[in-house]
């Protein structure tokens, strides 16, 4: 398989293991439109800080836990003014930090630096990615082909799924040599297999639809006709058949083909009035395909504007949460992200978005529970200063509420253009002046469109707009000291609390839940029959031996036991389904 090499590649492959490991410092807790001191608990997080050191301290809990992740990275445009900052102790790499990183002409190793910093965030993302999940990238043409060929190292090449476009324009873009439209969003899956089995379909838009039609009155509502025939390469004798239609006409498959289905089928179909004959009834066969019956359609990688929105609509949508003061360079509209979110979670899923910006990933979240009755929670990183003031703020104002000045857009005339309506263009145009001078008490302002070959006459006024909360619960995070000091000792200073909670999770992959329990105080808790103590002290050295044996108050089938120094024989131990770990040197680092 090809592979990519750059400047600084060598020292970043493993440089996601070389990230401390930090603990996350809680900072207040928004429930339903009031902040508290405590944790909401309710799996929804934003947390402000570094997404390499964020990722990190978020393996304890959520590794292989995540089922969909969204990532928006620097595009490495030369206007982001994204900075290179990784601790890689490695002198080409140390005389990049705290520079923007410039422009193609004026910066040769812009390439280098954004690969340098991708790839380890790529490694750590897939390590929270759940067996069965997808990571969605957006990117655009400065760094797609890199992207591609780092994600199939990453994630492995067969694990690709698609790249999709989005339009993200919707008028012309006349500055380039060719006008820049698009953007891509690449997906790569744990599984693809099983992703290509259990992916949600997508729910149709007018023009698809607009093909399910009701000539006859079906009480069972819109249809479509399906052709019948189908490619004879692989067909049964069962496929062929002579089929009489209402008329008396026989139809046989064309030459080359042969019937989609066998007859058996096709006389239970007939029986049920689910086969069509075309108007006059001597057509060939048609399956009716009722509108009822349709799931939703197979998303494809075309995503157009009127679908999935556009960059004005993201903006508007900013402008309208938190004021036009907020100003984004490239925000995603909240149907882009919720189309992926459609594709990729289900009701209860966990999705995670490390360069989180504006926060449109947590508002679509919040957006899709409210619609569905889902469960869905959310994880934002963002390392700016803006993770408060605007991330999560626009998150307290989806759940809570808002309100902005928009307008109603209301049609007050239509007609289709024919032959006879623009021979009478004049008596036409009177007439929507007409309406125009009854309506403007009514409105601030006019516009006539032509719109799939109608004639429209649009009345527009300003309004205030309410936008009701969705509710719901999050919690804020700043990233704290780290769990180890660099001589590989514990940092006291995090607190024994979240040592003992890592610990713990270290060996059971769940959170530890203090509670009053009649062991000894370094007892951890019992999982799986197993029970674990924690035995520190931060003034004294601990030894694990008879004297602690004896303070045990709780049965199990075997003990792990943390401390200092251990005076058990390893014969004693075996015979009693005790193991020792030594501090600091058998925690589990991530």
């Amino acid at each position: 398989m090809p592979t990519l090499h750059w400047i600084g590649k060598e020292k970043v492959i493993n440089h996601h293991l070389d990230v401390p490991f930090k603990v996350l410092e809680h900072s207040y807790g928004f429930d339903n439109g009031t902040q508290t001191r405590t944790e909401t608990q309710s799996g929804n997080k934003i947390i402000h800080g570094d997404n390499l050191e964020a990722l990190k301290a978020l393996l304890p809990e959520y590794e292989g836990q995540i089922k969909c992740i969204y990532i928006d990275p620097p595009y490495n445009t030369g206007e982001e003014k994204w900075i290179y900052n990784d601790n890689v102790n490695d002198p080409k790499l140390i005389k990049w930090l705290g520079d923007v990183v410039g422009k193609e002409a004026d910066d040769l190793t812009r390439h280098d630096k954004w690969l340098c910093m991708i790839y380890p965030r790529l490694q750590l993302l897939n390590k929270l990615l759940h067996p069965q999940g997808s990571i969605w990238i957006s990117i655009d043409d400065n760094e797609q082909s890199s992207l591609k060929l780092v994600c199939d190292e990453v994630f492995g090449r067969g694990q690709f799924v698609a790249a999709n476009v989005w339009q993200k324009r919707y008028s012309r873009e006349n500055r380039e040599a060719i006008g820049d439209v698009h953007e891509y969003i690449y997906v790569y899956a744990k599984d693809q297999k099983f992703f290509k089995e259990n992916r949600n379909l997508i729910p149709g838009n007018e023009k698809q639809l607009k093909v399910y039609r009701n000539p006859n009155n079906d009480p069972k509502g819109r249809w479509r006709p399906i052709p019948m025939t189908a490619q004879a390469g692989h067909a049964t004798s069962e496929q062929f058949y002579p089929i009489e239609t209402p008329t008396g006409a026989i139809h046989y498959p064309p030459q080359g083909r042969c019937w989609g289905i066998a007859e058996k089928t096709y006389k239970e179909l007939l029986s049920q009035g689910r086969i069509y004959f075309g108007l006059d009834g001597s057509s060939q066969p048609n399956i009716i395909r009722y509108l009822s019956e349709v799931e939703g359609f197979v998303p494809w990688t075309w995503w157009n504007h009127e679908e999935v929105g556009h960059t004005d609509e993201a903006k508007k949508e900013i402008y309208n949460i938190l004021s036009k003061s907020v100003d984004f360079d490239t925000p995603k509209p909240l149907r882009l992200i919720e189309r992926i979110l459609r594709i990729a979670t289900s009701r209860d899923d966990l999705i995670l978005d490390s360069f989180a910006g504006s926060g449109t990933t947590a508002q679509a979240v919040f957006n899709l529970n409210q619609e569905d009755n889902g469960n869905r929670k959310v994880i934002l990183v963002e390392m700016l200063e803006y993770a408060e003031g605007i991330t999560a703020e626009r998150l307290r104002r989806t759940i809570s509420g808002y309100e902005y000045d928009g307008s109603k857009k209301d049609v007050l005339f239509s007609k289709k253009l024919n032959f006879n309506t623009i021979k009478k263009g004049g008596e036409l145009a009177r007439d929507i002046d007409l309406l125009k001078e009854s309506n403007k008490a009514n409105y601030d302002k006019f516009s006539v469109k032509i719109e799939e070959g109608e004639i429209i006459l649009y009345g527009e006024s300003k309004k205030k707009v309410v936008v009701e909360g969705t509710g719901g619960s999050f919690d804020f995070y700043e990233l704290g000291q780290p769990l180890f000091g660099e001589d590989g000792n514990l940092n006291e200073s995090v607190g024994l609390p979240k040592i003992r909670n890592y610990v713990w999770y270290t060996e059971t992959k769940t959170s530890l839940k203090e509670g009053k329990h009649v062991d000894n105080a370094h007892f951890l808790g019992n999982h799986v029959d197993t029970s674990y103590y924690f035995y520190y002290e931060s003034e004294a050295i601990t030894t694990l031996d008879h004297s602690f044996l004896a303070s045990i108050k709780t049965k199990a089938e075997q003990y792990v036991i943390y401390a200092d120094n251990c005076l058990l024989t390893k014969e004693f131990m075996v015979k009693h389904h005790i193991i020792f770990k030594k501090i600091p040197r058998d925690i589990t680092r991530f």
